[in-house]
């Protein structure tokens, strides 16, 4: 008996069948070939379409503008490490000794990647209501707590669109330098504004954090320099 993933399958609500399937999920691609990469490409899809049936019966009076945002702020990186945190995957994963030294069981990345791979694992033991169920248990508390924070634009959207509403190039990121050891680097990535030739710099933890941030500094400049809605 495996206490460890019995009392996982018991914080998920679901009895896997295919014991392999569960044990696939939690296998990181340096553990060995059997990994979890194909499971999680299936759970992503499988959580964007659950996700989007739970917001669908939520929100019946918002746009499918503001249902994408919500969605794609419940689905990122940072709050599916957040979750894998709570169903306590860091003691589970199978990682290479190298990876596992380098601190990969916390790294948000793997983590995120391996609850993607648990719901598309239980989307292949037990069907799409098994894994739409997973979801909505794992999600539906956080509709609730994050939604008002999740109705505003994050910054790389709000730059685009407004320059994509004066018909102006998107912004060209890229990353400066990365520092720091691997499991807690810091990334400065560049953001672009050629058609104002405008170019800053954003500091983060990921790479998303610091494009989020160079897009963040990048507005504030355009909407200093005077610029009012097209």
């Amino acid at each position: 008996m495996n206490r460890p993933l019995d009392a996982l399958q018991l914080r998920l609500g679901h009895r896997f069948a295919d014991a392999a399937l569960l044990e696939r999920a939690l296998t990181h691609k340096s553990f060995g070939a059997a990994h979890n990469e194909r499971l999680e490409f299936l759970g992503d899809a499988v959580l964007a379409a659950a996700m989007a049936g739970l917001l669908y019966r939520q929100f019946e009076r918002s746009d499918e503008g503001d249902l994408t945002r919500v969605r794609a702020h419940l689905v990122r990186e940072e709050t599916l490490h957040r979750v894998a945190l709570s169903l306590g995957l860091p003691t589970l994963l199978r990682l290479s000794e190298g990876e596992a030294r380098s601190g990969g069981a916390q790294r948000p990345s793997i983590l995120a990647d391996a609850l993607e791979a648990l719901i598309g694992a239980v989307h292949l033991d037990g069907g799409f209501e098994a894994a739409r169920a997973l979801v909505e248990r794992l999600f539906a508390p956080l509709v609730e707590a994050t939604v008002a924070e999740a109705w505003t634009k994050d910054a790389k959207t709000e730059l685009q669109e407004w320059l994509q509403a004066r018909r102006e190039p998107v912004p060209l990121y890229r990353i400066e330098a990365t520092r720091g050891p691997a499991h807690e680097q810091i990334f400065t990535v560049s953001c672009s504004v050629p058609a104002h030739a405008l170019a800053v710099q954003g500091v983060g933890r990921s790479r998303r954090a610091a494009e989020q941030e160079a897009a963040r500094v990048a507005l504030a400049a355009l909407k200093k320099n005077g610029e009012g809605a097209p």
